[in-house]
């Protein structure tokens, strides 16, 4: 699969905006960490992009629709990494795909949340004001923070350095990502 054809996938199913960027901000992330760690640049770009692409249109069956259309099509790799990308499937994590999802998605999210309430956005954004946010409870109350810190351990990264990477992968999109 080539990214316009994810593409199409993923905007037959998504629509929101907030989602859209969400599922844009975890692919680059992905696809800096892919070729920092010498792996596979389009297939986790693409793990990244299609991770929630049925989040929207089927929330009661996530992932497993966009997990079978990525089967049907023979991308088995990501849809095993898009099944695992929540501890509490229970999946295993089987390769660093797998791990790399989940250590990406969650924080990744959280970060442009941080981004979004500092009147410029990334521009200055540290590392030690996301860690400050993430003890904040009531602070984006929906990111499982649990998912945070399960994922970097994982993933075998520690959590600073995961935070400053993401910021700087997101930092060098701010345009194109409106933060």
């Amino acid at each position: 699969m080539n990214r316009p054809e994810a593409y199409t996938l993923l905007t037959s199913m998504t629509k929101s905006e907030s989602l859209l960027r969400h599922m844009r901000t975890v692919e680059l992330v992905m696809e800096a960490y892919a070729h920092k760690l010498n792996q596979n640049a389009s297939q986790w770009a693409l793990a990244g992009l299609l991770h929630d692409a049925d989040y929207e249109a089927f929330p009661e069956q996530h992932p497993q629709v966009i997990v079978e259309k990525l089967k049907l099509i023979g991308e088995h790799e990501i849809a095993h990494a898009i099944s695992a990308h929540y501890t509490h499937w229970n999946v295993p994590y089987d390769t660093l795909l797998d791990k790399a999802l989940l250590a990406c998605d969650e924080i990744t999210g959280f970060i442009v949340a941080c981004c979004q309430v500092r009147p410029d956005g990334i521009a200055s954004l540290e590392t030690k004001s996301v860690i400050k946010k993430l003890k904040d409870k009531g602070f984006a109350a929906k990111v499982d923070r649990n998912e945070v810190y399960k994922g970097a351990e994982l993933f075998e990264i520690d959590l600073n350095e995961h935070i400053g990477f993401i910021i700087e992968v997101l930092r060098e999109n701010r345009a194109e990502l409106g933060i």
